[in-house]
């Protein structure tokens, strides 16, 4: 089976560094693939992306050695497991708040007995080998995201649920669970201290630490602090940013305001 090479860099003590898509495209996603990040997520609780975009998408990253994941819209079990049929080699799972939910995640990317895992590999079989289904529960990330006030006060019974991955920090609504401002990067002391927390609560029971960025600066910072899984880009907001940055080297010209009204005869 093919391995989640993910899953390979923690063993060897590396973190994986990723990125985001949230543009429903093929080319985007290889485009993505080939520049030398370690894993790539299909954002399909926030991005505009939809099942048949996904499965495009997984194929055209399959062209490379990238692990593709899936972060999917919420935690429901029929949706993780036609995920991972798709090919994904593990999914993003929002908003979990207490031990139950992080268990129902877990038990939907296993098959029995471990978990409820419905036999049907579809796509995955291709894209993972002749031997998923023997291979497969070993091979698949199964990553909370803790982001909730309830999910804070029950970190502990999240983070020691068995057979669970990673914990993903979603920093803006981690903030407004906070009673802060919707920050990606962000430097408040109360988000700061509650996300270390999180860490030493991961390193406590043997569980990847994740957290979602938005520039280098900070990727390189939870690295820095032990965060084993960080991700540094999203599609949009690299493509933004570069025309953005391309357009302030611009001389005598003034960019149009994309928000303005057209002008009317």
């Amino acid at each position: 089976m093919r391995i989640n090479r993910v899953k390979k860099l923690w063993r060897e003590g590396k973190p994986a560094i990723g990125g985001f898509l949230s543009l429903p495209h093929a080319f985007a996603a290889e485009v993505m693939a080939h520049t030398g990040l370690d894993w790539l997520c299909i954002d399909m609780q926030h991005g505009c992306i939809d099942y048949s975009d996904a499965v495009n998408m997984l194929t055209a990253i399959s062209t490379t050695a990238v692990t593709p994941i899936v972060r999917v819209p919420w935690n429901e079990p029929s949706v993780i497991m036609k995920a991972l049929d798709a090919g994904a080699y593990g999914v993003i799972v929002p908003m979990v708040s207490n031990r139950a939910e992080a268990e129902r995640a877990v038990a939907a990317c296993r098959y029995p007995p471990t978990g409820m895992r419905s036999n049907g590999p579809n796509r995955a079989a291709l894209y993972g080998g002749s031997d998923y289904q023997k291979r497969a529960d070993g091979e698949m990330l199964c990553i909370a995201m803790i982001e909730t006030a309830e999910g804070i006060e029950k970190m502990d019974e999240i983070i020691s649920t068995p057979g669970l991955d990673a914990v993903y920090i979603g920093p803006t609504d981690l903030a407004l669970s906070l009673g802060l401002p919707a920050v990606m990067d962000n430097d408040e002391p109360l988000h700061i201290a509650t996300v270390n927390r999180i860490l030493e609560t991961c390193r406590r029971h043997n569980v990847v630490a994740a957290m979602h960025t938005s520039s280098a600066k900070f990727t390189q910072r939870y690295i820095d602090q032990g965060f084993k899984m960080v991700m540094l880009v999203a599609d949009r907001i690299a493509m933004s940013n570069y025309v953005k940055a391309e357009i302030g080297r611009l001389t005598g010209w003034t960019p149009m305001v994309p928000t303005q009204a057209p002008e009317r005869s």
